[in-house]
């Protein structure tokens, strides 16, 4: 998961890497990482055409992990999900693949919320009915034979205050929209995320899936308040800026929920250039 951003525009990303195939963190850096660095190549400052980047930075991430498949010689390619939200004048779009989702809060209440390509999702009302009604089990993502299928969302318009949230499953299965939607309310931002992560693996205890996620606050210019943000005032027309944080939150991380470790990003950020540099040799 991480976020970059330039002095019109900001990125946020989240991948979770699948089970049952090899390597699905690598696939979520990937996916991450490729992009990020489509994002840092386009917007300058800001994006010509969101949705159109959305949806072709998502297949470039998809073709980046078959790349790497085929390099290593792996019979089966690394998978991952993938939830992606773009913030620019002063709207929001996002797009998604799999089960990551993405969460709109505005005074407490869910506005927007991306639905999952699940086989159990798109058929709610009759599950029993459905082969394999399992939520977990998806007909699409990253890194699959077949063209990924992901959906478009926005333009919305913000308003002062708007929350966005990006998560994995290891949240949403364990809380619910009502829960999810009041908590992100009630919290100040920089402490929604440590709450909701916190809540997710003590209800799940030993069964827990990986948690990952990632909120945002929105605020308009005249009612900014960057104490506790990021200001993107120090940014110049061409600068960019971004963070990513590589690996996921299990019980035994709760107690350092507050912390950031710099030494980690730099080794998270590493890891997955090297797993860029990899893809990309035999293109080199």
């Amino acid at each position: 998961m991480g976020y970059c951003y330039t002095r019109e525009a900001s990125l946020f990303l989240l991948a979770d890497g699948m089970g049952g195939h090899p390597e699905g963190e690598v696939a979520a850096q990937i996916a991450v990482q490729s992009m990020a660095e489509m994002f840092q190549a386009q917007a300058k400052p800001r994006l010509a055409d969101v949705p159109a980047f959305l949806a072709s930075a998502l297949l470039a991430a998809h073709h980046q992990i078959l790349r790497y498949a085929d390099d290593q010689g792996m019979p089966d390619a690394p998978r991952t999900t993938l939830v992606a939200a773009v913030l620019q004048a002063g709207s929001a779009y996002w797009i998604h693949c799999g089960d990551s989702r993405l969460y709109l809060v505005r005074d407490g209440q869910l506005v927007a919320r991306t639905q999952d390509h699940s086989y159990l999702a798109q058929h709610p009302a009759r599950p029993l009915e459905v082969p394999h009604a399992n939520r977990n089990v998806l007909f699409t993502c990253l890194g699959s034979p077949l063209k990924p299928v992901s959906d478009l969302g926005g333009p919305f318009a913000l308003a002062q205050g708007d929350r966005i949230l990006l998560c994995s499953d290891g949240l949403w299965g364990v809380l619910d929209d009502k829960t999810i939607a009041q908590q992100m309310e009630r919290l100040p931002i920089d402490k929604t995320v440590p709450t909701l992560v916190d809540a997710a693996l003590r209800k799940a205890g030993a069964t827990s899936d990986n948690v990952t996620a990632i909120a945002l606050e929105w605020q308009t210019p005249d009612d900014a308040n960057t104490s506790l943000g990021i200001s993107t005032d120090h940014i110049d027309e061409d600068g960019f800026a971004s963070s990513f944080e590589a690996e996921s939150l299990n019980e035994s991380d709760v107690a350092q929920l507050d912390e950031f470790d710099d030494a980690a990003i730099e080794r998270s950020i590493a890891e997955i250039n090297e797993a860029i540099r990899r893809s990309a040799a035999r293109r080199r």
